[in-house]
């Protein structure tokens, strides 16, 4: 994960309510808009010993899948891996209707198929 995130999204970090954090903290809940599309996002950053998580959402839809890939390029470096998980049902929470999320996992890694296929 980057170490620090461009300018645009440090501007709409949330530095107070619940999910506050301090300028220049590599994690928080940010406000951001697309710098080309205008489009506005709410997302989250937070990581554990293992995984990196960033959720984002938007107002009256679901994120696209290119804009899934900007913020993808936003938080973590070209070469790293992450992934969108679709989970059993059974295991499924829906905190919101158009929230995805996007993991990286810090110590494993992800198993990766043959590149023709991806």
């Amino acid at each position: 994960m980057r170490k620090q995130f461009p300018d645009f999204v440090n501007a709409g970090r949330h530095i107070e309510g619940k999910y506050r954090s301090k300028p220049g903290d590599p994690y928080g809940l940010f406000d951001i808009r697309h710098p080309v599309t205008g489009s506005k996002f709410r997302v989250m950053v937070g990581w554990d010993d293992e995984w990196e998580h960033v959720s984002v959402s938007k107002s009256h839809r679901c994120p696209t899948w290119d804009e899934m890939c900007w913020v993808k390029w936003l938080f973590w470096h070209d070469d790293e891996t992450v992934v969108q998980y679709h989970v059993p049902a059974a295991d499924h929470i829906n905190c919101h209707p158009f929230c995805l999320h996007l993991w990286r996992n810090r110590k494993r890694g992800f198993p990766m198929p043959p590149k023709q296929y991806v």
